[in-house]
């Protein structure tokens, strides 16, 4: 089987707003992009911060910007209008794990997907928002302490249990060399992630959206891929679309490299309860 469970119904875009989106007949186009693309499993994951109940985890001001709609709406809307699994992508705020935890218990979510997208209040991933160049990290550090952060976060965020699929593992490296490069080869800074994703029971995602990104590659790489599996951590494969073009983007070439890394099988949600499904 193959999923596709980390995707939005709308581009990160001001002016796409729920009402024009959250509609059956744009699912629709999502479900048709995925069953051309052989994938049985389709699932949508909006940003926590696109709804308003997420400034009562963190009033950030990335969150007061995008916070215009209802959390509830959302769901009702994903349940009763589509046959989608229902997500939620939420960012890992370390202090906040107790209002994260009360968000989700509040919504009958099939599976949470956790992000790292902050170091500390700055935004790791911005590709040249001049807007938001006050809030983002690797202008505001040295590529060694935002390297050495973001994966104490990662393994935080592994460790804290709030999250069934830890998406898009090395983030931090999506602007390639024009971004946050450390001098140390990038192994150097997994083993703090690595050693909590071992004593974790999260999902690692395989995401495909690396390779419409600067860095070119999958998240996370083969390497740390081969890790993971080699620790027992079970993968999730998405593709982190915005669009319904990209749905199951690059899947032939993701497939082969899980082959490649040892995977069989990988993890299916419902209702927060995984399972394994065989890897076509």
């Amino acid at each position: 089987m193959l999923t596709d469970y980390h995707l939005h119904l709308r581009p990160d875009d001001e002016r796409a707003r729920a009402r024009d989106h959250f509609t059956a007949e744009n699912a629709q186009r999502y479900r048709e992009a995925a069953t051309a693309a052989g994938i049985g499993e389709l699932g949508v994951s909006e940003h926590v911060h696109r709804f308003h109940q997420s400034l009562v985890v963190w009033d950030h001001p990335w969150y007061r910007y995008w916070a215009a709609d209802d959390l509830d709406e959302y769901c009702a809307f994903v349940r009763e209008e589509t046959d989608l699994k229902l997500g939620i992508e939420l960012d890992y705020l370390p202090g906040r794990e107790e209002r994260i935890a009360e968000l989700v218990a509040a919504h009958d979510f099939d599976y949470v997907v956790g992000s790292v997208h902050f170091v500390d209040d700055t935004i790791v991933d911005l590709l040249g928002d001049a807007r938001w160049r006050d809030h983002d990290a690797w202008r505001r550090y040295d590529p060694d302490t935002v390297w050495r952060r973001y994966f104490e976060l990662l393994g935080q965020a592994a460790r804290s249990g709030l999250f069934d699929i830890l998406a898009h593992p090395d983030l931090v490296k999506v602007q390639g060399r024009s971004g946050p490069w450390p001098e140390r080869d990038p192994r150097f800074y997994w083993e703090v992630a690595l050693e909590a994703i071992a004593e974790s029971d999260v999902a690692i995602e395989f995401s495909t959206a690396g390779w419409r990104k600067p860095i070119g590659e999958p998240y996370p790489d083969a390497a740390f891929l081969r890790e993971c599996v080699a620790l027992g951590r079970p993968i999730a494969l998405s593709s982190d679309a915005h669009r319904p073009d990209q749905v199951g983007f690059r899947y032939e070439e993701a497939v082969e490299l899980l082959r490649d890394a040892g995977v069989e099988r990988i993890a299916v949600f419902e209702r927060r309860a995984r399972r394994l499904e065989p890897l076509p």
